[in-house]
């Protein structure tokens, strides 16, 4: 047996799966050897899914294959149940990048919502690191932290889940980054240019014009901020088919700005 084949791991009872069919259609089932997956093309028993390998082509009981894999966090998020809207993993990317964060790091989100940016942000840091998520909804804070208890299996170390005011916990954490998906970011402007060190990041997600120009504005009127950049990411999926490579009839286009900025401390 090669390496890589001994390294294979089986799902398990209480694992998500990610099943595809043919024409690429993706269904996320938590693994319960009770429950069944049913579809359009059959049925197909929990209990034949927990223990295979990742991979495997499985058949529904109307002979319809069904190719097993686990989850990839950009599947999760796309599929997974949502309370309010989520950050696309198109802007989950470029957020992680352009805020820099990395393992380690001590971070406040601003919007906790449905979890998605919260999940990909615990990871980044690490167990050596500190994500302090804040959502003001008990509704969006009860939802959230299902599912990332869903996706992790419990609520990572690193992540601690609060209610309440974003900047509450910025000037009680002093965080080396900041990222807010919240309507109102401008609210955190002045906490964060006060508790956040000098060149610590501040990012912001945003989906509107107007939002994205009061925010700016309120950085510039705390004076604690430079080097503040804005944009926008768009995807498009290509099609290659034999002589045939074309793009997608459709993409993703807009779904939010992206603005990062830095702090900075002026000689008074």
């Amino acid at each position: 047996m090669s390496e890589a084949a001994s390294s294979e791991r089986f799902l398990r009872e209480g694992e998500v799966a990610l099943l595809i069919d043919g024409k690429g259609r993706r269904f996320m089932v938590l693994l319960d050897p009770s429950r069944r997956f049913e579809y359009h093309m059959g049925i197909l028993p929990h209990r034949d899914i927990i223990g295979q390998p990742e991979g495997t082509l499985l058949r529904s009981s109307g002979g319809a294959g069904l190719r097993l894999l686990r989850p990839r966090l950009a599947d999760f998020i796309l599929k997974m149940k949502r309370g309010a809207q989520v950050v696309y993993p198109k802007d989950i990317g470029p957020i992680l990048m352009w805020a820099d964060i990395a393992p380690g790091m001590t971070v406040v989100e601003g919007g906790t919502g449905s979890g998605a940016l919260a999940m990909a942000l615990a990871r980044a840091v690490g167990e050596a690191g500190r994500v302090v998520s804040v959502e003001i909804r008990p509704d969006h804070a009860g939802h959230a932290r299902k599912m990332i208890r869903r996706w992790f299996g419990d609520i990572p170390p690193q992540l601690e889940l609060r209610q309440g005011k974003v900047e509450d916990a910025i000037a009680e954490v002093g965080p080396e980054r900041v990222v807010l998906d919240v309507p109102e970011p401008w609210h955190a402007a002045q906490a964060a240019a006060d508790a956040q060190p000098a060149g610590g990041v501040f990012c912001s997600y945003l989906p509107t014009v107007p939002q994205l120009q009061t925010l700016v504005e309120a950085l510039r009127g705390t004076g604690g901020f430079c080097e503040t950049e804005i944009f926008e990411t768009l995807h498009r999926e290509w099609n290659v088919a034999g002589p045939s490579v074309r793009p997608s009839h459709r993409m993703v286009g807009h779904t939010g700005f992206v603005l990062v900025s830095r702090v900075k401390r002026d000689p008074r």
